[in-house]
């Protein structure tokens, strides 16, 4: 009896009661402490990663091998605008994560789906990333990097800016070029009306003849972090034509 009347006694007491909100009688405390535990809260999961790339609807996205880990996606403002934006997007056990958003900038006269020599247009689609080169030593690119003084760029852009750097790092992007080679190759296995050396490059601060160009830093990023192990790709476009 000594120990029933101990346990009630014990029952009764407040320091049983957890939680805020005191100045419950003791018949509300033992009424308290006899309901049913609450269910566990289940623990919030970790943010995941988009399954899909935002912003490319079904069309495109069917276009990036299975195999692909790496897409560089260029988002142009409009189908005759030269301002886009990069985003560099790599896949994931949840899906696709974004890198951040680097302001970019594409041909003079915007985009086109059957790109020709001096068009002033970028070509849409998706083309795999192969090479990279530049004027400057390598600063610890993995894809194979090719040095040359012919990545020179003198002159001015369609603004009247300087293109000196433009060329300090460039990434052959394959559209009509033979992959595995210099992007200062000029074969062109669609011909030589159809263009080429289309690249990513270090920007200039205006539009360019075909090529898209980032921040020499981003330049530099792109270089280090883009592995031909995970056959990164570029998706490129103004988002309307990516949205289908």
């Amino acid at each position: 009896m000594i120990r029933r009347r101990t346990a009630a006694a014990l029952l009764a007491s407040p320091l049983l009661l957890t939680g805020c909100g005191g100045g419950a009688g003791a018949a509300e405390r033992r009424t308290a402490a006899r309901r049913p535990a609450p269910a566990p809260t289940p623990a919030t999961s970790a943010p995941r990663a988009p399954r899909g790339i935002p912003g490319l609807g079904p069309e495109r996205s069917a276009a990036i091998p299975a195999r692909c880990e790496q897409a560089v996606v260029v988002t142009g403002r409009g189908k005759d605008s030269p301002l886009c934006t990069v985003v560099l997007h790599q896949r994931t056990d949840a899906g696709w994560r974004a890198g951040p958003a680097w302001p970019a900038h594409n041909a003079l006269r915007g985009w086109s789906a059957h790109h020709l020599i001096g068009d002033l247009r970028s070509p849409l689609g998706v083309y795999t990333l192969s090479d990279a080169g530049g004027l400057l030593p390598d600063p610890g690119s993995r894809l194979p990097y090719h040095r040359s003084g012919g990545f020179h760029s003198p002159g001015t852009g369609f603004e009247g800016e300087p293109l000196e750097g433009s060329f300090d790092y460039v990434i052959a992007i394959d559209y009509n070029r033979e992959p595995g080679t210099s992007p200062l190759d000029w074969t062109r296995p669609l011909g030589p009306g159809r263009g080429g050396g289309v690249w990513l490059h270090v920007d200039h601060g205006g539009p360019t003849h075909g090529c898209v160009s980032v921040a020499k830093a981003h330049m530099k990023d792109l270089l280090r972090t883009l592995d031909p192990g995970r056959h990164p790709v570029v998706v490129m476009g103004y988002a309307d034509w990516l949205a289908h």
